[in-house]
């Protein structure tokens, strides 16, 4: 069975550090991990960290953590880390798995995977889509690594892999969006700004960690906040309204998505 015991890699910005951050919260080795990064300053304890490509190294996995449109641009530099025996994970928006068997021929495996930042502290969904895993064994030892950072979810079509992206991947900044203009709205009727911010985070934190856990579905548990003719259900009647709330979101999540799509046709 694959075990993964050591990755490299390869950039290591906002996603992957997130990523390496919550590996290590969850007790792994950092010893299990390399980093080459050309503007990465220092790396977490036992984390071997290279400013320039690395002459050797005895991985078994490498994670693409660079910019979708560099994959190009480094492709010839990098395929001496992806040859037999290697798997690539691939963070990068936008890029099929086909782009990738294209870029890294040599690697026996290639897993499309989207986690957001809160993979820093294991709260992350992951999106998994792959070609060439060999075996079953060979899939519960990715889920099993990237289970260490929240939920790893398998996607059957990747066709919805974009949008899957959209919802679980760059949600999490539209639901910072939405904290932050409640608590704007909150100041604009006449709360103290910080006071606002600290209600409207703490709220979120314990409704989103009551929706996690609980058997109700999120619009019952609305409803069971929303007494008839109470304070909450005129609020919701304003979210409400003609489906705009829905309508609004439907349009978010396809405008990342077709970004998605068209990161794919650059490629």
């Amino acid at each position: 069975m694959t075990q993964f015991n050591k990755m490299l890699i390869i950039g290591c910005g906002n996603m992957a550090g997130a990523m390496l951050a919550g590996w290590l919260k969850a007790g792994m080795d950092p010893s299990r991990f390399v980093v080459f990064s050309r503007s990465m300053k220092s790396a977490p304890g036992g984390v071997v960290l290279h400013n320039t490509p690395p002459e050797t190294s005895d991985h078994d996995c490498v994670m693409l953590g660079f910019k979708p449109h560099q994959l190009t641009e480094f492709t010839p530099d990098y395929q001496r880390f992806a040859g037999e025996g290697v798997t690539i994970f691939s963070l990068l928006a936008g890029i099929e798995l086909a782009s990738l068997v294209s870029a890294f021929p040599k690697a026996d495996a290639h897993v499309r995977v989207m986690p957001n930042l809160a993979a820093r502290v294991n709260k992350s969904p992951t999106i998994l889509a792959e070609t060439g895993l060999s075996s079953d064994a060979d899939r519960d030892a990715v889920q099993k690594l990237f289970g260490a950072l929240g939920e790893a979810h398998w996607l059957a079509d990747e066709t919805h892999y974009n949008l899957a992206t959209a919802l679980a991947g760059s949600g999490p900044g539209f639901v910072y969006r939405f904290i932050d203009a409640l608590a704007a709205a909150g100041e604009e009727l006449g709360l103290e700004g910080g006071m606002a911010r600290s209600l409207a985070l703490s709220m979120v934190d314990g409704a989103g960690d009551l929706a996690a856990t609980s058997d109700a579905d999120p619009a019952t548990l609305a409803d069971r906040v929303a007494s008839k003719g109470g304070m909450t259900r005129e609020g919701l009647n304003v979210l409400d309204e003609g489906g705009a709330l829905k309508a609004l979101l439907t349009q978010t999540l396809k405008a990342a998505a077709d970004r998605g799509d068209e990161l794919a046709k650059l490629a």
